[in-house]
């Protein structure tokens, strides 16, 4: 059977069942194995020797702390992550995982000067991690992610998006033509339907949920290789 691929809705229950009673996860172990997730599935396609200076692009939301989570292993990798994260997070996980980067010499750009550092930014960049929204995203993009998706795009610099491309619709993909064409895809806990128009390599992270929901919501994930926290899909998109 082929793996599923869920609606917005659905990924939006699976991630509730994760975090209640009777998959009794916190946000902060989801956040750490996916942010994990993303930073191997970018070590496996470009390498630290020759794209060390990886700028990761974060939003305000959980997508955003993922994001900060792969910074911080990217660092233990070895590269050279900076964040640019023009609408920070509120809540105190985004601000501890925050101080976590700033505890590695992680530069993160003052959000007050992230709109004129940006092309900065580019310049001095090999790749992007973009993970500035996630499946809950709805368009039209606003500010100040309007602009920064237009820099990213005309950058030509290589993109792994995080669960779906920045400015794509969950389901639709990218019908309105203002998203991301990213290079490199990793999807968490089970690809979204929007990722059947993904035509770069596609990956798979998350390797967290258990048996039972995965049978529950007949999820069909294929098997993970070892000890990875990733497994690449073949390429089926939707011309």
């Amino acid at each position: 059977m082929s793996i599923r691929y869920l609606t917005a809705q659905l990924a939006q229950q699976i991630d509730e069942e994760l975090m209640n009673a009777v998959g009794a996860f916190s946000l902060d172990q989801l956040m750490e194995l996916a942010g994990l997730a993303c930073a191997q599935t970018l070590s496996t396609v470009y390498s630290k020797e020759k794209y060390p200076k990886v700028l990761v692009c974060c939003g305000p939301g959980n997508q955003g702390g993922d994001g900060l989570v792969a910074a911080r292993h990217l660092g233990m990798f070895g590269y050279k992550p900076t964040i640019y994260m023009p609408k920070p997070g509120s809540k105190d996980i985004y601000r501890r995982l925050q101080k976590q980067c700033i505890n590695m010499d992680i530069p993160i750009v003052p959000p007050a000067a992230s709109a004129e550092e940006l092309p900065h930014l580019l310049q001095s960049s090999n790749l992007i991690l973009d993970a500035i929204f996630g499946f809950s995203f709805k368009p039209p993009v606003r500010a100040p992610f309007d602009d920064a998706l237009k820099l990213i795009s005309a950058s030509g610099l290589p993109i792994v998006s995080v669960d779906i491309p920045s400015g794509w619709d969950v389901e639709l993909g990218n019908a309105e033509g203002v998203g991301l064409n990213s290079d490199v895809l990793i999807s968490l806990t089970a690809p979204k339907v929007g990722a059947k128009y993904f035509k770069g390599r596609h990956f798979l992270g998350g390797r967290f949920v258990p048996k039972a929901m995965q049978e529950k919501f007949q999820l069909n994930l294929p098997e993970y290789p070892g000890f990875d926290q990733i497994v690449e899909l073949p390429r089926n998109y939707i011309m």
